[in-house]
């Protein structure tokens, strides 16, 4: 009863707009399931009378004629819901125009009956116009295909064929085999990957590969999209459209090519930067440091020999050393701050070492974990997970409010994951895109040269976590 329903719901829908006598018949048995109410009127006969009437009479072919032109035209496309009968192609027979709808098991005849011949070709003439009309309006081919194992064939290609791949369509006809040839051999084989995955499933064919076009000698970026559907004969038959995408590729292209190079460059200006940091790190410690230890000692050995009854003097040499000890932590500070010596260890030890300076200098709790004490990375990953981290610390201490920090670092087969946490009042996504979060996207950029990935996240009153995944694939170990 249900399946009865649907097919009287399909019919009633078929016949919104359709004034003239139609009949709904099973593709498969030829029985009649419905008819319009012009029809009846026509016939002056019930459903159930038309039903045990031979199709002869009522539509004036055999149940032959009707197979056999089922047989010739394989139109069928998927069960659909058409809001008119314009929507659908129809084929003339005598006096009839014929429109094989469904798919499979579910396959219907919808029959037009016309007083005479005439009037069932125009209106099929019609509905050819508004098809031409449809096509030539188009921007790209419009194509109907099919693959087996012999090869792809076309049903129907466009008068956009030549424009798009400089060969005419009934040339790509007769030698369909150029199509493949035309193409980049890796995307000839993802086509051929995915219209077979469309076949197995009958869903939207997608797919954008490259075009040698010889008469041009020049490559064309080319986009298909077009859906599946059952035949007849049980081969599967794809109707869409093929447009140029080149220019819009090309652009894409060069944008991608363009944040490449910036990412380059911005490694390699990180690259000079640290480079120039260590250099000047040690010459503060090795120049600076040198020249304070030799003042030092001479102002010890002043001390020495001051007669005790210089007390002034002796305060003002003893003010002198201590500006020499504070001079001393300076310069271990800043040299520190341009390039930590305890990078030389490891990145464990680097950003256990940082993470127990930053709970002494903001007395906020802060805990350090790792699964591979021993473990040290590369000089690159090392700087890289050193400089966020020290970004991410000097972030949480300006704006987090936290009260504690987790800092932890995990050894991966392939990969190296370092995670920051704090319980702060939570970075806001507007804080992460505003113009000015040079830190941020330095953090970011810093990871993107070592092709890591970079994620930071938060919600108010939850706090903040950093993620930073790098891709252990180095030979060079420090």
């Amino acid at each position: 009863m249900a399946q009865q329903s649907a097919k009287n719901i399909l019919f009633d829908v078929l016949m919104l707009g359709i004034q003239d006598q139609a009949f709904l018949l099973n593709a498969t048995t030829m029985q009649l399931i419905n008819a319009s109410q012009s029809a009846y009127q026509s016939i002056d006969k019930g459903l159930l009378a038309l039903k045990q009437q031979p199709l002869q009479m009522t539509l004036g072919v055999s149940k032959e004629a009707l197979i056999a032109f089922v047989s010739a035209h394989q139109l069928i496309s998927k069960l659909a819901l058409p809001s008119n009968a314009g929507d659908i192609r129809f084929s003339p027979l005598n006096h009839l125009n014929i429109a094989i709808i469904g798919e499979d098991s579910n396959q219907y005849l919808l029959v037009i009956k016309y007083a005479n011949h005439d009037e069932a070709q125009n209106n099929v003439d019609e509905n050819d116009i508004r098809f031409k009309v449809l096509v030539q309006n188009t921007l790209g081919l419009v194509v109907e295909f099919q693959m087996d194992e012999n090869g792809i064939s076309f049903d129907y290609l466009s008068d956009g064929c030549r424009a798009l791949l400089g060969v005419d369509a009934e040339s790509l006809k007769q030698a369909p085999q150029q199509f493949f040839a035309f193409m980049d051999k890796d995307d000839r084989r993802r086509l051929e990957k995915n219209i077979n995955a469309s076949a197995k499933s009958l869903t939207m064919l997608n797919w954008e590969g490259r075009f040698w076009i010889d008469e041009w000698q020049d490559t064309k970026w080319v986009n298909v999209r077009a859906s599946p559907r059952k035949l007849m004969n049980r081969n599967i038959q794809w109707s869409g459209i093929m447009t140029n995408i080149t220019q819009g590729k090309l652009e894409k292209i060069e944008l991608e090519q363009s944040r490449q190079r910036l990412v380059e460059l911005s490694a390699h200006l990180n690259s000079i930067k640290e480079e120039e940091r260590t250099r000047i790190s040690r010459e503060i410690h090795d120049d600076l440091g040198g020249n304070l230890t030799v003042i030092k000692i001479g102002l010890a050995s002043l001390l020495k020999h001051l007669p005790k009854d210089q007390q002034p003097l002796i305060e003002k040499t003893q003010t002198l050393k201590s500006i020499v000890d504070a001079t001393f932590e300076a310069v271990h500070r800043i040299s520190g701050d341009l390039r930590p010596n305890i990078l030389e260890l490891g990145i464990v030890a680097a950003l256990e070492w940082q993470t127990k300076e930053f709970e002494k200098q903001f007395d906020i709790p802060c805990s350090f974990v790792t699964d591979k004490n021993d473990e040290k990375g590369t000089t690159e990953q090392a700087t890289v997970l050193f400089r966020v981290c020290q970004e991410a610390m000097s972030n949480i201490a300006k704006y987090a409010q936290a009260t504690s920090v987790e800092v932890s670092l995990f050894f991966g087969p392939k990969e190296i994951k370092l995670l920051i946490v704090d319980n702060g009042i939570g970075i806001q996504p507007r804080d992460v895109i505003k113009q000015d979060a040079f830190g941020l996207r330095g953090m970011e950029e810093r990871v993107a040269a070592l092709r890591g990935k970079f994620s930071i996240d938060g919600a108010t009153g939850k706090g903040t976590n950093i993620t930073v995944i790098l891709p252990d694939d180095s030979a060079s170990k420090i």
